[in-house]
């Protein structure tokens, strides 16, 4: 869902690029020839590594299973972590990747619509030389860049983003449904939010985002963030008041979908 449209805009950019997936190239349409499922021919002169898997376990298969990326990929040189994964995890991955490789952390905001029009936003951590480096990549696939700090502040913020999203959308919905059934019209309603003092991404995008009628299911985009509320969760400062994000996972979970 990401990681194509990415690809895609690598690609736009005149920049040397393919990708990996588990999936056959046929399913990857105009992109088929760019996209391959065999992670040894994948690797081969690979420099820089982009991953954008779903989670921590998929982080793990792609990095460390046997024959996996680090295994393969003799000529790397930057890691460049894009999944919104734990940033306690992100952290810890310094002491389990050699030295000789450079690391980034630079999740995005923004979901599939933005991937695809190549505007999606980075929070970036890392030296400033590897970011200067990777730079180009970002400006192909993003509108904005935000260098947070060293290697993690980029995760960090992102997760504290993730809470603002996911308060956005639990409440959007929520209101929605109010509306609904006091008859208030759905279109009409969205246009005074998008300019008055409720405005928020979601309700400005409800159309647009993939996601914004679904109904949460484990393994889709409302799934991800939950995740990301989690993953906020497991880093959250030591005796932080946690009960509103946790009632914002609970909530992100038991939405239904929307007509």
């Amino acid at each position: 869902m990401m990681g194509a449209p990415m690809l895609g805009a690598l690609l736009r950019a005149g920049i040397d690029a393919r990708g990996l997936d588990i999936r056959p190239p046929s399913e990857f349409g105009s992109l088929s020839g760019h996209v391959s499922n065999d992670i040894a021919a994948f690797c081969n002169g690979l420099r820089v590594a982009i991953t954008v898997v779903r989670d921590i376990a998929q982080t793990e298969t792609l990095l460390f299973a046997p024959g996996g990326l680090l295994a393969q990929a003799r000529a790397l040189e930057v890691l460049v972590i894009s999944s919104t994964l734990s940033p306690r995890y992100t952290t810890a991955l310094r002491d389990r990747i050699p030295g000789v490789i450079a690391l980034i952390d630079a999740p995005m905001s923004g979901a599939e619509v933005k991937a695809k029009a190549g505007t999606l936003s980075f929070m970036l951590g890392g030296e400033d030389a590897t970011l200067d480096r990777c730079a180009p990549l970002f400006e192909a696939m993003g509108q904005h860049s935000h260098r947070m700090g060293q290697y993690g502040a980029g995760m960090q913020a992102k997760v504290l983003n993730n809470l603002l999203a996911a308060s956005n959308t639990a409440m959007t919905r929520l209101v929605l449904d109010w509306a609904d059934q006091a008859g208030l019209d759905e279109a009409a309603l969205l246009a005074l939010i998008d300019t008055s003092s409720g405005q928020n991404w979601l309700a400005s995008g409800f159309d647009e985002i993939e996601f914004a009628r679904k109904g949460y299911l484990q393994d889709n985009s409302l799934g991800i963030l939950k995740k990301d509320v989690e993953s906020a969760l497991d880093a959250a400062p030591d005796q932080a008041d946690t009960r509103l994000p946790r009632l914002l996972a609970d909530m992100i979970g038991q939405l239904k979908p929307r007509r």
